[in-house]
């Protein structure tokens, strides 16, 4: 881009369903230019890296990361949960596991997120409410720490956070993870918060690569 160029970002009145077409041979064209053999190196698919992340389309896993199209497995959701009834997450958390044998699963959730904002709210949605009374029982849960915070979206803030904290020992829960422990894998999880306003990462502390901080109850012998 150049240095006058005004970026378009937020707007959004320019895409169109042709467009879409247009940009991907745009992109085949700009990849090939940088690589002859790009689609080549992606014929076979090896990633490190799985991320559960919110569906919000302002939080892109390759771009906020600076990683390339077969570095990172992609699930996501509304707010990023892990849920234990989930076939389609439980589904992509095996194969990134059992088969593409990932070192890192890691739970990225970001400030401003509808989902959690939405779950803090007394309004009724629809179908949603059932995915939303998830993200309810985190609050529930620390009710006693957001109810002290006076500041709305301080407040909203720390549930983010608390959300993917939640979400990280629910992933720790599974018996996929657990397994795959028992069994000697090379295996990490990890909680992240993204900001939209400044585009940094935060790591929330609670990476673990055992079944250690689980209470007792969960744990598989």
């Amino acid at each position: 881009m150049s240095p006058n160029k005004k970026s378009n970002i937020g707007d959004t009145s320019h895409i169109t369903y042709e467009s879409l077409l247009e940009g991907n041979e745009t992109f085949i064209k700009n990849a090939l230019d940088m690589d002859p053999d790009f689609f080549n190196k992606l014929s076979v698919q090896n990633p490190p890296v799985l991320w559960i992340g919110c569906a919000d389309s302002r939080v892109p896993a390759n771009q906020i990361t600076n990683t390339n199209p077969g570095e990172i497995f992609v699930h996501r959701n509304i707010a990023n949960m892990v849920i234990h009834t989930d076939m389609n997450m439980l589904s992509v958390l095996d194969y990134a596991v059992n088969v593409l044998q990932v070192k890192h699963v890691i739970v990225t959730g970001h400030y401003g997120c509808g989902g959690v904002l939405a779950a803090m709210s007394n309004k009724e949605f629809g179908l949603i409410d059932n995915w939303l009374r998830h993200i309810k029982d985190v609050y529930r849960m620390h009710a006693k720490q957001l109810d002290a915070i006076s500041d709305e979206t301080e407040r909203a803030n720390r549930l983010v956070e608390l959300n993917v904290i939640e979400n990280v020992y629910n992933l720790c829960k599974t018996s996929i993870v657990q397994n795959a422990w028992k069994n000697g894998q090379d295996l990490s999880v990890h909680g992240w918060v993204y900001s939209l306003a400044t585009g940094k990462i935060s790591d929330m502390k609670v990476s673990t690569s055992n079944n250690d901080k689980l209470d007792n109850v969960f744990k598989f012998k």
